[in-house]
């Protein structure tokens, strides 16, 4: 398993964005936009990291600006800790024979989500392509948040 990123929901993309990189000092490496679901994806990583989040995409902080919200009460502006895994449904099987509620289970192949005692959300990615939709995954229904 590989830590991959932190993600941080923000209401103003421009003011995070002094923060991170202008205060803090970390640099942008990479940025997407959604014009459909209205959101914008920034990827920072600080300086000694920069070259190796841009090859491999890790580690970094994610801020997630969705246009259309201002600001987020009660801790909604954390979103979640990313890992990629070697198999998603491996990696699942065994967290769930753990005890582990699957609360986004991988149906794709590529994604799933769990949630820490506290209540943190743990996505779970595939590294590489997605694998192949496999039983009881592809039909396991979401359960609870995440």
């Amino acid at each position: 398993m590989r830590f991959l990123h932190t993600m941080i929901r923000v209401g103003d993309l421009d003011r995070a964005l002094a923060f991170f990189c202008g205060a803090l000092g970390l640099q942008e490496v990479r940025r997407t936009q959604n014009e459909k679901a209205r959101y914008t994806l920034v990827y920072l990583a600080a300086p000694e990291d920069a070259a190796q989040a841009k090859e491999n995409g890790a580690p970094m902080i994610e801020l997630t600006h969705n246009w259309d919200e201002d600001a987020y009460a009660g801790g909604r502006n954390f979103g979640h800790i990313a890992f990629a895994v070697e198999n998603i449904y491996e990696a699942c099987a065994r967290l769930q024979a753990a005890g582990v509620t699957i609360n986004r289970p991988p149906r794709d192949g590529h994604m799933a989500f769990v949630r820490t005692p506290d209540l943190i959300s743990i996505e779970l990615l595939q590294k590489g392509a997605p694998l192949p939709p496999t039983e009881p995954w592809a039909s396991a229904p979401n359960i609870g948040a995440w």
